[in-house]
């Protein structure tokens, strides 16, 4: 099945997303119209592990949902993926770390978006060299850092605590990496 697209429009468009109006022929031979949300640039995401093996989340105001317990997350902002991870972690975390290791790709909102997104381990955490920038954390409502214990990770998912689904995917890909989940 496809969905053949006969005509496109962008609608909107800003230096991170861009907004298209497609009109398609549906899988039933019907037509319609689809709007399609791209990222401009794949996003990342660090689950980022202590040696005492914890979770580093952040809890943030989103814009969109309000209190949000994530992973460090962000736009690759055209840097390849791994530097982007390793700036996020610092920028959102004031951590850096030793070893790194992707541990899967995904996608987010298949039903309306062309989101790529690259998900990352990071192990051998220890503070950023220098003072940590508050500023830029507070420039994306960033209002904590914690650390979680890995065994409780799944049952803040189970209790509602953390809802992102991006967050909730990329700490599967993390477990199944660590063969914590099969």
């Amino acid at each position: 099945m496809s969905w053949p697209v006969r005509a496109t429009e962008v609608v909107y468009e800003n230096p991170w997303i861009r907004v298209r109006e497609d009109v398609v022929t549906r899988p039933d031979g019907t037509d319609g119209i689809y709007g399609v949300v791209e990222l401009q640039r794949p996003a990342v995401f660090v689950v980022a592990l202590t040696d005492d093996d914890e979770v580093v989340l952040v809890t943030l105001d989103r814009h969109t949902v309000g209190t949000s317990v994530e992973v460090p997350a962000g736009g690759t902002d055209g840097e390849d993926p791994l530097a982007a991870a390793r700036r996020e972690l610092v920028e959102e975390t004031g951590l850096v770390a030793r070893d790194w290791r992707q541990v899967g790709t995904m996608n987010a909102l298949n039903g309306v978006c062309r989101a790529p997104e690259v998900v990352f381990l990071a192990r051998g955490l220890e503070p950023a060299p220098g003072a940590a920038d508050t500023n830029a954390r507070a420039e994306e409502g960033i209002r904590e850092v914690r650390r979680a214990p890995v065994r409780d990770v799944l049952g803040l998912v189970r209790d509602g605590a953390i809802t992102d689904g991006e967050t909730i995917a990329a700490l599967m890909l993390a477990l199944v990496a660590l063969d914590r989940v099969s």
